[in-house]
C-alpha cells in the first residue's frame, strides 16, 4: 500500500484532483467525509455530543444541527475543548480504519484539507504529499460562484495555512490555474510515478 496525503487550501481545487486520481483508481479517503460520518445518528460520537451539549444539538430530522452545535461549542473555551475530545479521536480511528480496509496493492490518498495544520496528519507516514494550488483571485472567484460570501472566503482562507507552508511539505504540486486539460495531465503525470512506486 502506497500511502499519499493530498491537500489545499479552500477553492483550489483538491475535490476535483481526488475524483481524478479516484478515476485513475486511487482509493480515496476523505477527512470531510469521516468527519460528518462518524457524527451521524447511532455513532458513538454523536450520543456523546448530545450528552454533552443537550438535545437542541439535534434538528428536526434527527441529525446533528450542525450550525447549532458550533454556537453552543466555540462560545467557550471549554465547548470548543469538549467538541474536540468527542470527535477528534472517532475521526482518528475512523480514517485509520478505511485506510486499512484498502487493498494491499493500492494507492492511498488521504483527501485532508488541513495537512499542514493537524500535528496529527503529518506523522501519519505518508511517503507523497499533493498540493493543489490557484491563485488566490480565482479561488475567491470560484468560492463565490459557490455561493459563499467573499468575507467568508477570505477568513476561512486566513485560518488555513499559507501557500508557502503547503509547499514546504510537498513532494507533489498541481497548479490548478489553467483549464481542465492542463489539469489532467499534471493528475496523469503523477499518478503514473505513484503507480510505479508501488
Amino acid at each position: 500500500m502506497l500511502l499519499v496525503g493530498l491537500t489545499g487550501g479552500i477553492g483550489s481545487g483538491k475535490s476535483t484532483v481526488a475524483a481524478l486520481l479516484a478515476e485513475r483508481g486511487a482509493v480515496i479517503v476523505d477527512a470531510d467525509q469521516v468527519a460528518r460520518d462518524v457524527v451521524e445518528p447511532g455513532q458513538p460520537a454523536f450520543a456523546a455530543l448530545v450528552e454533552r451539549f443537550g438535545p437542541e444539538v439535534v434538528g428536526p430530522d434527527g441529525r446533528l444541527d450542525r450550525a447549532r452545535l458550533a454556537e453552543l461549542a466555540f462560545a467557550t473555551e471549554e465547548g470548543t475543548a469538549a467538541l474536540n475530545e468527542i470527535t477528534h479521536p472517532a475521526v482518528g480511528e475512523e480514517f485509520l480504519r478505511r485506510m486499512q480496509a484498502a487493498p494491499d496493492d493500492a494507492v492511498v490518498v488521504c483527501d485532508v484539507p488541513l495537512l499542514v495544520e493537524s500535528e496529527t496528519a503529518a506523522s501519519r507516514g505518508y511517503e507523497f504529499v499533493i498540493v493543489v494550488e490557484a491563485p488566490r483571485e480565482l479561488r475567491l472567484e470560484r468560492l463565490e460562484g459557490r455561493g459563499v460570501p467573499r468575507a467568508d472566503a477570505e477568513a476561512r482562507m486566513a485560518k488555513q495555512a499559507t501557500d508557502e507552508q503547503r509547499r514546504a511539505i510537498a513532494t507533489h504540486l498541481i497548479d490548478n490555474s489553467g483549464d481542465r486539460a492542463h489539469l489532467e495531465a499534471q493528475v496523469d503525470e503523477i499518478w503514473s510515478s505513484l503507480t510505479t512506486r508501488s
